[in-house]
């Protein structure tokens, strides 16, 4: 075994991967915060009947404990998803939370800026809206606040690149500046026509925060920039219809062409607690028919945004026009939808119907919102298009923040979108979509290093030696002692990465990956790993996770445990890509058969201090990492267009 892997049990105490957290304590985890609450509220009493705000008596400072009455929602009060990441959920019984702000230091704010990922250079963003190619440009829009970093007076921000990796920001595309859309331009979708026309069909929300549909168009066709845009005069065209509340109804999508050459999309909402699918159909985009048959639903998912719906070939590597119906035999339909309640982007494949408008699930026990999800991280309110540039179609994504509003305050931004990803069907297993980042981000590549071979005995941490540790692209592959998989007899059921022990939970076959972000002694790191389990039935599921238990120092950040089963094939190697960058982490397990986007927010494993690790913490197996190639990533431009 190599020197440098030390055995775990004889590790520093602070830093082992093995937390000495029970279960029991785990589950008592609602009580300690309950008792907590009433402990700093009694604290809290005590100081305001003194006046005096404690301070130590030596140099180092007590964090400042501050009474938050009730959280103030972003953006449900005006009929919209949550904006508004909350630490704790709050009880209906409880009014008063008490929360330590963390010391956070411009060091570590100014850290936490990504180099290659997009977002605008300051304030507030969200949802993505209306990705297109055009004239050799792709055009990215977004809800945008210009006026701070949290969610308000959204627009549409706007911005162009040829590669979707580097990036021109463009003048606002749409403001708030009519009736209809007075309280927000929020979330649409653009279609280009068959004589290559283009139509956005945007939802706008009126003083009142009533949902209404609108339409744009490029104000000049012929701009490829797209600068300007001009709002139909028959805006609004769509109403919400009887029996859909005037807040559900919201997100029309990409629109498709009918064999009688009109045009439908869909748009969500909401009867009692059943998702729905509203479809539309027009000839102009400015008369629309409400159709009688609903496109989709399903009971107790809640409201329904930014649906999508689109073609995926069962043959194909490459992507299909929205438009595209055809042989049922050579093509699935892809039913995606954002479920406000959870905060999580399902989809389901499925078959649609374009003669009776219905889509139906392949299985109805994998219907939206029962299993399959795009990310089992910080991922929402997603959206494909058509590339017809290289034939693909391409997801983007809003990840929001995990960290405390102070926090984004102080550092003048909030969210950012994940990498691009190609979307493909998975004709290995068929019962999967494939996501990869954009071939384009590996123009970042520089200064490679690989391993090969390295073995990992059980209860063991490698260093890996890699110069610049905050903006990589990993891929690495690994291998189970094949006797120790068929040795294991004892079942291991019940198995689930959010309420697991994460990284430090041992079992005979698992926890193993790698640690990103990481300092030296590990009481910072960010946990990327395999677990296999083993049924009564002796079938093994393997598990992909990510672990923020111990990705940052700070109080006021979520580090939660995410992460689902991921399909392997016989002889299949484990295999995942990270990519790193400060603050968000990728992670795509086999292909792109099961991904995890994760907010992280270090305190001290930040600029050179952060390290990457190999562990093996499996108790009855050795593991080898028969490859992994690391890259470290340089800067992408992000530049403003001249008079910005």
């Amino acid at each position: 075994m190599d020197s440098s892997i030390k055995d775990l049990e004889g590790a520093n105490n602070n830093t082992p991967l093995l937390d000495q957290i029970t279960t029991t304590q785990r589950k008592s985890k609602s009580v300690l915060i309950f008792s907590l609450v009433l402990l700093f509220l009694g604290i809290g009493m005590i100081g305001l009947l003194v006046n005096h705000n404690y301070t130590s008596s030596s140099d180092d400072q007590i964090p400042k404990l501050e009474i938050v009455k009730k959280f103030v929602s972003r953006g449900v009060s005006e009929g919209v998803s949550e904006k508004k990441f909350n630490l704790f959920s709050v009880d209906e019984e409880a009014s008063l939370l008490l929360l330590s702000s963390y010391p956070w230091e411009n060091n570590m704010l100014v850290w936490q800026r990504t180099a290659f990922h997009f977002q605008p250079t300051k304030n507030w963003m969200n949802d993505p809206n209306g990705p297109l190619f055009y004239k050799g440009w792709y055009h990215f829009f977004y809800q945008y606040n210009p006026n701070g970093a949290v969610w308000n007076n959204i627009v549409w921000g706007h911005a162009v690149s040829k590669d979707m990796i580097n990036w021109v920001h463009l003048p606002f595309a749409m403001v708030p500046d009519h009736w209809y859309d007075i309280g927000g331009v929020f979330t649409g979708s653009a279609t280009i026509l068959k004589d290559g026309s283009i139509v956005m069909l945007y939802t706008g929300a009126t003083k009142e925060m009533y949902q209404v549909q609108n339409v744009a168009y490029p104000a000049d066709p012929s701009d490829p920039l797209l600068i300007n845009w001009v709002k139909s005069s028959a805006n609004p065209v769509l109403v919400p219809p009887a029996g859909i509340g005037m807040q559900d109804f919201r997100d029309p999508s990409t629109a498709w062409s009918t064999p009688n050459g009109n045009w439908r999309f869909t748009i969500g909402s909401k009867i009692n607690k059943t998702g729905i699918s509203l479809i539309y159909e027009t000839k102009d985009f400015v008369n629309f028919t409400l159709l009688d048959q609903w496109l989709h639903q399903v009971p107790d998912t809640g409201m329904w945004e930014c649906i999508d719906l689109y073609p995926v070939s069962l043959t194909d590597m490459n992507g299909l026009d929205t438009s595209v119906t055809g042989n049922a035999l050579a093509i699935k339909h892809v039913l995606k939808a954002s479920l406000e309640d959870v905060k999580v982007d399902y989809y389901a494949l499925g078959s649609y119907d374009i003669e009776k408008n219905v889509w139906t699930p392949d299985d109805p026990k994998l219907d939206v919102g029962s299993e399959l999800r795009y990310d089992y991280g910080k991922f929402y309110a997603s959206k494909t298009f058509y590339d017809q540039n290289k034939q693909r179609r391409l997801l983007w994504s809003w990840t929001g923040e995990s960290d405390s509003e102070d926090a984004d305050i102080m550092k003048g931004w909030a969210s950012l979108q994940a990498i691009p990803r190609v979307v493909l069907f998975d004709n290995k297993t068929k019962t999967n979509l494939l996501q990869w980042p954009v071939e384009e981000v590996e123009s970042l590549r520089s200064n490679k290093k690989e391993f090969n071979n390295l073995k990992l005995a059980a209860g063991s941490v490698l260093p890996l030696d890699v110069a610049k540790t905050a903006q990589l692209d990993i891929i690495a592959d690994f291998e189970v002692d094949k006797g120790a998989l068929e040795g294991v007899m004892e079942a291991d059921v019940g198995y689930n990465c959010p309420t697991s022990n994460g990284a430090s939970g041992r079992n005979a076959l698992g926890p193993f990956g790698l640690l990103v972000l990481a300092n030296d002694g590990r009481s910072e790191q960010t946990a990327v790993y395999f677990y296999i389990s083993k049924g009564k039935d002796g079938n093994l599921k393997t598990f992909i996770c990510t672990d923020l238990s111990r990705s940052s120092k700070a109080t006021d950040v979520s580090k939660e445990i995410y992460g689902g089963i991921v399909p392997v094939l016989d002889n299949e190697k484990l295999s995942v890509r990270i990519l790193v960058d400060h603050s968000i982490v990728e992670a795509f397990a086999q292909g792109g058969r099961t991904c995890i986007t994760s907010r992280v927010y270090p305190t001290e494993a930040i600029g050179g201090a952060a390290r990457v690790f190999l562990f093996n913490n499996a108790t009855g197996t050795g593991v080898t990492a028969t490859s992994v190639k690391i890259w470290e990533m340089e800067h992408a431009m992000m530049k403003s267009y001249p008079g910005l």
